[in-house]
């Protein structure tokens, strides 16, 4: 089974928020092509912008995602980057987006301050979930219904998985490669990656 992985960019988005978790699904299908030839690829990744327009991520690298919200079809996880997302908060044609777009999803997850925008659309109300340590009193603030954890690389809840800032998405990416195609290929994508996968 091939699972479609998609995950939204926006302006200002954190580079590594978003290119670790690619990263580490890309790299987990080259490594299970390897493992079983001829094998259907365990994953299939595709960026995913509200328009299909070239955006600018954090720190100015140019993007430009391979759908929009009108042509990306449907995905089995959706995973929701952090960086400056202040204005992502305010455009209620992205919140509507993630909310229509999560309760078909197998998995929903969320990279640093990415947690905004889920809880935003309602997906983490009852959650202990948690987001990049900076940010982690201000969440409690704007959204007082979620139980945020500090100190946690990344937090399970079953269909809702959040992580902290930046490399702890890729510790994050690889427990889902874990619990999607098994623990054998995800140890073997850290190797590949030449990454100290942080589990806990």
């Amino acid at each position: 089974m091939t699972r479609t992985i998609g995950i939204y960019v926006f302006d200002d988005v954190e580079v590594l928020d978003f290119a670790g978790p690619y990263e580490v699904f890309t790299c987990a299908t080259r490594v299970a092509a390897k493992l079983a030839p001829g094998s259907a690829a365990p994953f299939r990744v595709r960026t995913i912008g509200q328009r299909s327009a070239m955006l600018r991520a954090r720190a100015g690298l140019s993007v430009f995602p391979e759908a929009d919200f009108g042509n990306a079809g449907p995905l089995d996880v959706l995973i929701v980057p952090g960086g400056v997302v202040a204005a992502e908060q305010d455009k209620q044609e992205v919140i509507r987006w993630i909310a229509a777009t999560a309760p078909a999803c197998e998995l929903v997850a969320s990279v640093c301050t990415g947690a905004f925008l889920l809880a935003q659309a309602g997906l983490l109300d009852g959650h202990e979930v948690t987001t990049h340590w900076e940010d982690i009193a201000d969440l409690r603030a704007a959204f007082p219904r979620l139980t945020v954890a500090g100190e946690r690389r990344w937090i399970d809840n079953g269909r809702i998985v959040t992580s902290g800032g930046i490399s702890a998405g890729m510790d994050m990416s690889l427990h889902l490669v874990e619990r999607l195609a098994g623990r054998e290929l995800a140890a073997r994508t850290a190797l590949q990656m030449e990454y100290d996968w942080n589990e806990a």
